[in-house]
């Protein structure tokens, strides 16, 4: 195992290793503590890397590789999900129910532990305020059924999590989500860590190297936010174009 960097709160934001000397066993572990202030989260981010810890654990931050990553125009939408988006059995909305989404995905995985905690869902929420977290909402009616999150800076989006508790419901926000970012120039999603669901809707690996250039290149962007600020909470107005047509990591 590679040695560890442990940071303490009253560290720069920015300030974090190169992300090239993480360790390999564990895949991708860069670095111990620090705090989840928007500039320290957001400073890590452009670095491609992100916290992931279990309630008890001091704030773990990774840089895994590969990385999960999928290019908007090749988002892969299966036979039976077209029948279904055809069918509308859904409705879409972005930015109107932040808090519910992040609380859902945290409820999702409450049986097998999550990394959702509290102190988690607190941070986003405040990105969120800032311009710089985003949610996709699925709906049957007035039910949310669906939804992911993330953070956008530049022209990058970093899915964190998604939830879905009827069919297809967090694959129609997905879709929904690519939609948004087709029609806003966006270039690359993050999905940090690869598993054959993602990979079926037409994710692919990229090597750390590579990854860490690309995104550098994006998020080095005067407008970071994209012009993509949050609609107030339950206008159930769509804070991007795209119709509904319409998972990342966890």
């Amino acid at each position: 195992m590679a040695p560890v960097t442990y940071l303490h709160p009253d560290d720069p934001p920015d300030f974090f290793p190169d992300p090239a000397g993480a360790s390999a066993d564990p895949d991708g572990l860069l670095a111990i503590g620090g705090d989840l202030a928007p500039q320290r989260l957001l400073a890590a981010y452009r670095q491609g890397i992100f916290p992931w810890y279990e309630p008890g654990q001091p704030i773990l931050w990774w840089s895994p590789d590969p990385r999960a990553i999928l290019l908007p125009g090749e988002l892969h939408i299966s036979r039976s999900l077209r029948r279904r988006l055809r069918r509308n059995e859904y409705q879409t909305s972005v930015d109107t129910a932040f808090p519910a989404v992040i609380s859902a995905c945290a409820a999702l995985r409450q049986t097998a532990g999550t990394w959702i905690t509290p102190e988690m869902q607190a941070a986003y929420r405040q990105l969120h305020e800032l311009g710089y977290a985003h949610s996709v909402e699925t709906w049957r009616g007035t039910e949310l059924v669906g939804g992911l999150y993330g953070i956008a800076i530049g022209r990058v989006f970093f899915g964190e999590s998604m939830f879905s508790t009827a069919s297809d419901a967090s694959k129609v926000a997905l879709v929904k989500l690519v939609s948004v970012l087709v029609a806003r120039s966006y270039e690359l999603v993050d999905c940090q860590i690869a598993n054959p669901h993602l990979a079926s809707l037409g994710s692919r690996l990229m090597r750390r190297p590579e990854f860490l250039t690309r995104i550098r290149l994006l998020t080095d962007s005067e407008n970071e936010t994209s012009g993509w600020r949050a609609a107030p909470e339950g206008t159930g107005v769509l804070a991007a174009p795209g119709q509904a047509r319409a998972p990342l990591h966890g």
